[in-house]
């Protein structure tokens, strides 16, 4: 059950946080909160990362749904004390589902989070990035283990 509310708070976060910036800022529109280090940016993304392929959005739509079938079928396979890989898949799931219904209802994806050496990006992405993180981290430990063995 943690794995599913874990799923859900990267969800609803990633959604209210996206509902806030577009209510608070204009599209394009940038506010420092540390000058020239950190600043909300709204951007709407109709591209995937860093803005490839923009305006592919059925392509994204697909894709995406691609991917949930794969994080639902990969949670299955985990044994439950394996409870780092499924709270990295329940990460990465929140995540492509706050992306997938920005795409579904914009068009696009909402990003705002701008660290001005990287394009902008959203807690979707975060939430992504650090459930392929954890899994890379385990898989890491689980090799450095057998080989100690």
């Amino acid at each position: 059950m943690p794995v599913l509310l874990l799923t859900l708070i990267v969800f609803l976060t990633d959604q209210i946080s996206k509902l806030l910036v577009r209510q608070w800022l204009e599209p394009n529109q940038s506010v420092p909160v540390l000058k020239n280090i950190f600043h909300l940016t709204y951007i709407n993304n109709p591209g995937a990362a860093f803005g490839i392929l923009a305006h592919q959005t059925p392509l994204f739509i697909i894709s995406t749904l691609a991917v949930i079938a794969l994080i639902i079928v990969a949670y299955r396979q985990f044994p439950v004390h394996r409870l780092s890989f499924r709270l990295a898949l329940a990460l990465q799931l929140g995540g492509a589902l706050g992306n997938l219904l920005d795409r579904i209802r914009f068009g696009y994806v909402v990003d705002f989070l701008d660290f001005r050496v990287w394009p902008v990006f959203n807690l979707a992405d975060v939430a992504i990035v650090l459930g392929v993180g954890l899994i890379v981290w385990e898989l890491w430990r689980k090799e450095e283990k057998g080989r100690a063995q």
